[in-house]
Order: structure tokens, then C-alpha cells, then sequence
């Protein structure tokens, strides 16, 4: 065993006796779910934050993801290398983005111990930077044919196809390809659109909007609560409209300190997201959550979170507090809720239209959230219930092992639901039984 294993086991003990201590006294909260959420005040943890990761193990002896009841899953592609986001062309074929956080420079002590951490989750490492093609020809729910289409763009992560174009939100830049549908490999250079800051919180989700006329990029923040100052942040904790036809870009809402998997509401038309809040305040404070997006509209961050509740740690702006607009639908604490796609009614059974989220599973509290694949209903446009789970069993019973972690979320040309799994290395698809 090197030394940056065995370091990283130490990491985990250490972690797992201060959140012992640390949350010893909570005794049990409820999930802070939904359009009226409980949210605990705020117990700031300081400059060594609660650090509990599973590490990451994958996918043995058969075992798979457990599916609702009236569901059935299945593997479409496995042996893939850290998949994040799936993307449906419009001849069905499916696109894969293969990406990976980047390890950075640690600097204090705790950095070395979130750096060593999240390597063994398989959350950082080597970024594969390629979008892989799966055709499944035979139509058996597997996918039988594999291409690598795009090699060599910097973490890989939204992608849209419009007009003979792929567009692709690599971390650092917004970049076009030519492409025809039914081809195989991408040679041609892309053309930057748009330069983005890379690091930090580095995926670039895309969607198109219903004219295929702008594209929405959404982008994260460098830092936790502005933590290198608010220059540093500019041009993030945003998501941006690209107009295809001037060339140009403008931020359409900001105060989303990360923004990632991002959908329409068919009936409304309305741009949604799912935003992963801030960290260090406590197991369920504040939520991560599901909202819509107006143009111009600033939802928070980092001066305040969910109800206008001031972070008394950064430095404040009453204006941007003042103007602050609520989000709609509580997801939890530290669930990071990455992918989102809309599911029309029926698309699986015994479901109503609504949300599907990926929600990728945390590491800032006492006990494990997140790690499942669920559901939130809709209903007039809006929000309604709890969340419902699709996928669960991802995690080992007592914690301590993640089979897998969920990601993007996408609705199959053939009616099923696919989702990335960035630790098994899994596309899974979701039918009914």
C-alpha cells in the first residue's frame, strides 16, 4: 500500500471520530425535503468542516442497483470510466461524457485530507476528457456498439446537438464541432464560443431552449462562500445564455453556488436547475435544491440561503439579500443533486410527470445523503409532495463502501431512463418490471 493510501485511511478515521464527537448530541432530524422544508440553524464547523466519504469499491458479483417497486434495472453499458453526463441524440444514439474532478495543489492540512479523501471516493484523479457514442443497434436494452467520438477536451461535461453541431461545455471553455448524426469519430477542431474559468466547481452543464436559438451553461463557483474573495468569483455560481446566432454571451441568473443538471418544464416552459448549496453549517443546512430559473434573477449566494438567512460568515451585501429569491423544492443537505431531466407521465410506471434527479451523495455530515436516483412530481408547472425514489442501493449498509454514484440523468428515444454512474463505471437504464 503507497503512502497516499495509507494516508487516506488515516484521513477516514480520524474523520469518522470528529463526526462522533462533533454530532454526538444532534439525535435524529428529519430530511429537509420539499416546498416548506425544516432547516436546523446554522452550527458553523470551522476551518476542519465534518469529512465522511464511503470509499469507493463498485459493482461485484452481480450485485445492481435496487429499483423501485413496478421498475426493473439494467446495465446499458458497463466498462466505462468515470461517466458523468448522458446526452439523447435525435437518432437515438447515446453520448457519454467521461470526466473527473482535477486534483489540485493542497495547501493546509485539511486540504491534503479532502484531496486524499477524494481520491479514494474516486471523485478526483486523472480526467478521462473524452464523450464516448453507445448504440444499442438490436434494441435489447444494451448497448452492443462503442466508439470513443471526442478525445482530448478539458473535463467534458454538457453537451447538445443542434443544426449539425455538437456543442460541448468542456471546464474551460464552450466549444462547437461539426457532426452528422450516425458518425463515429470527431477529428475537427472545435471552435471556442466562449471562455469559462476552469477549477473549483468545474462542470459545465448545457441545454438548448426550445427554438434551438440560445444555449444555457451552467457554472459553478471557485469556492465555498467566496472564500478567495468575490473577484475570484466572477463569472460564476451562474448560469449563462448563449446566443448562436450573435455569437454572444450574457449571465441569465446568479446567486446558484452550483448549478448543475438543468431541464424544461414542458407546460411552462420554464428553465429548471438543481443547485448543490454551501458547505460547513451543519448536516442539513442548508438543502440542496430543485428550482425554477428566471431571467435576471439572483437566488442567494453566497451572502444568504433557503428563506434569506443571512451566513454570518461571509461578508455581506444587504441589496443582493434584499433581492434574493427563494427556491422551490428542497432536496436535503448535501445530497449534490448533479443530473435532472423531465419525465413525462407514464414514462416510467406508476409515476406521474416530474423530475428525474441524480443525486451523487455527500460527504459534509454526520450520516450519508444523497446516493439514489429520485423523483419529484409536478404538477401546474410547479413542484408538489416529496421526492420519490427511482434507484437506491448504492451504498454499503453500514456506509463505509459506495457501489456506485449516481450522476446525469437522460430519457432514452426508447422510453426507458438512463443514468451515469461515475463510480461503478455504469450506464443504468430504468424500465418497468
Amino acid at each position: 500500500m503507497d503512502a497516499s493510501a495509507v494516508f487516506a485511511r488515516f484521513v477516514a478515521l480520524v474523520g469518522s471520530v470528529a463526526v462522533a464527537i462533533r454530532h454526538s448530541s444532534d439525535g435524529p432530524r428529519p430530511p429537509a425535503y420539499g416546498l416548506k422544508p425544516t432547516i436546523p440553524g446554522p452550527k458553523p464547523q470551522g476551518a476542519i468542516p465534518t469529512l465522511k466519504m464511503p470509499t469507493a469499491k463498485g459493482w461485484e458479483n452481480g450485485r445492481t442497483p435496487v429499483a423501485a417497486p413496478g421498475l426493473r434495472v439494467n446495465a446499458f453499458a458497463t466498462g466505462l470510466t468515470h461517466p458523468r453526463q448522458v446526452y439523447i441524440l435525435p437518432n437515438g444514439d447515446v453520448l457519454v461524457a467521461e470526466s473527473m474532478g482535477e486534483s489540485g495543489n493542497p495547501k493546509t492540512v485539511f486540504d491534503h485530507a479532502m484531496t486524499a479523501t477524494m481520491k479514494r471516493a474516486r471523485a478526483s484523479g486523472e480526467s478521462p476528457n473524452r464523450i464516448i457514442l453507445l448504440r444499442d443497434a438490436d434494441g435489447d436494452g444494451v448497448a452492443e456498439v462503442r466508439h470513443v467520438l471526442l478525445e482530448n477536451v478539458r473535463q467534458p461535461y454538457g453537451m447538445v446537438f443542434l443544426n449539425d453541431t455538437l456543442y460541448v461545455g468542456a471546464s474551460d471553455a464552450l466549444l462547437a464541432f461539426p457532426y452528422e448524426l450516425g458518425q463515429t469519430k470527431i477529428t475537427a477542431q472545435g471552435r471556442k464560443l466562449m471562455s469559462m474559468k476552469p477549477g473549483g466547481h468545474w462542470t459545465r452543464n448545457l441545454i438548448a431552449n426550445k427554438d434551438g436559438t440560445k444555449i444555457y451553461v451552467a457554472v459553478g463557483s471557485l469556492s465555498n462562500i467566496g472564500d478567495a474573495g468575490m473577484e475570484a468569483e466572477i463569472d460564476r455560481a451562474c448560469i449563462f445564455e448563449y446566443d448562436i446566432a450573435a455569437g454572444t454571451h450574457r449571465l441569465f441568473a446568479g446567486g446558484l453556488r452550483n448549478p448543475v443538471g438543468m431541464a424544461w418544464e414542458p407546460t411552462t416552459q420554464t428553465l429548471h436547475t438543481v443547485v448543490n448549496e454551501r458547505d460547513g453549517l451543519g448536516d442539513e443546512t442548508p438543502p440542496d435544491y430543485l428550482t425554477s430559473v428566471v431571467d435576471g434573477g439572483f437566488y442567494g449566494w453566497p451572502y444568504c440561503y433557503w428563506d434569506r438567512t443571512i451566513d454570518e460568515r461571509v461578508p455581506q451585501d444587504a441589496g443582493k439579500v434584499a433581492v434574493a429569491l427563494q427556491p422551490d423544492f428542497a432536496l436535503g443537505g448535501h445530497t449534490a443533486s448533479l443530473g435532472l431531466c423531465w419525465l413525462p407521465e407514464g414514462a416510467l410506471p406508476g409515476y406521474p410527470a416530474g423530475m428525474a434527479i441524480g443525486q451523487h451523495g455527500s460527504w459534509n455530515r454526520s450520516k450519508l445523503s444523497g446516493y439514489k436516483l429520485t423523483f419529484v412530481a409536478f404538477e401546474n408547472g410547479k413542484p408538489v409532495g416529496m421526492p420519490r425514489d427511482i434507484l437506491t442501493g448504492f451504498l454499503s449498509p453500514d456506509e463505509s463502501h459506495s457501489y456506485g454514484r449516481p450522476v446525469g440523468v437522460a430519457h432514452a428515444a426508447d422510453g426507458s431512463v438512463l443514468m451515469a454512474d461515475d463510480v461503478g463505471d455504469v450506464i443504468w437504464r430504468v424500465t418497468g418490471a
